[in-house]
């Protein structure tokens, strides 16, 4: 089972700002994967990950695609030319780097916020999309964060008509969606992110609540 350490100056740093950490780690599977490995990004490779990553922190004129899928056609256009002009060592390496000083993503406290779900997320992508995968053991700073970072999920499922209310090991409840039949999806932090953001098949959870609203979230599909 992966850990990681949090003794030390860099620990410190990653208990502060476990983006940090979760970047790192995400790096490093990139490099032990190389550029042709799975992903459960459906249809990418660990090398168009790569790209994505690089692309999303590095090209502002990208950000309208990420967000609205009738602008994406450019963004996907400049992540695919990315992917073939560089080498996948030095995607890896700006990743490693983090965003240009000049980015949205390196004002203080924006890798925290908005890097810290994607980088674990992503990191995931790349650990499950291989056979005989476990589940990591999170760091209760790294957890702490992607729980507050979860709401996101009440615009992910936003078209889900079932109340789901998501429930952690402590007991602690989120709220996240909304119609007559209710739900509750139990699980560790780390697994109902996944779950949330549409890792569902690889995602440690299991379901409470009406039955009829159950088998709507074990059948439909969202992603982000």
């Amino acid at each position: 089972m992966d850990t990681q350490s949090n003794s030390g100056p860099a620990g410190s740093a990653d208990q502060a700002n476990p983006a940090r950490a979760e970047r790192r780690l995400l790096c490093d599977a990139l490099v032990e994967s190389g550029p042709e490995a799975p992903t459960l990004c459906a249809g990418w490779t660990t090398a168009d990950l790569a790209a994505h990553l690089v692309v999303r922190e590095g090209r502002p004129d990208t950000w309208p695609g990420m967000a609205l899928r009738p602008l994406g056609f450019h963004t996907e256009r400049v992540r695919r030319r990315t992917k073939r002009v560089t080498p996948f060592p030095q995607l890896v390496e700006r990743i490693r780097e983090g965003p240009p000083k000049w980015s949205l993503y390196a004002l203080p406290g924006a890798d925290k916020s908005a890097n810290t779900v994607e980088y674990f997320v992503h990191h995931e992508d790349i650990r499950r999309a291989v056979p005989d995968w476990t589940p990591r053991e999170l760091p209760p700073g790294l957890e702490e964060v992607l729980w507050r970072r979860l709401k996101i999920a009440r615009f992910v499922l936003r078209k889900v008509s079932v109340e789901v209310t998501l429930v952690r090991p402590d007991g602690k409840t989120l709220r996240v969606g909304k119609g007559a039949r209710a739900a509750r999806v139990h699980g560790p932090i780390g697994e109902l992110v996944l779950w949330a953001l549409g890792r569902c098949d690889v995602a440690q959870v299991r379901f409470t609540g009406d039955a009829e609203a159950v088998e709507v979230l074990r059948q439909e599909s969202w992603r982000l």
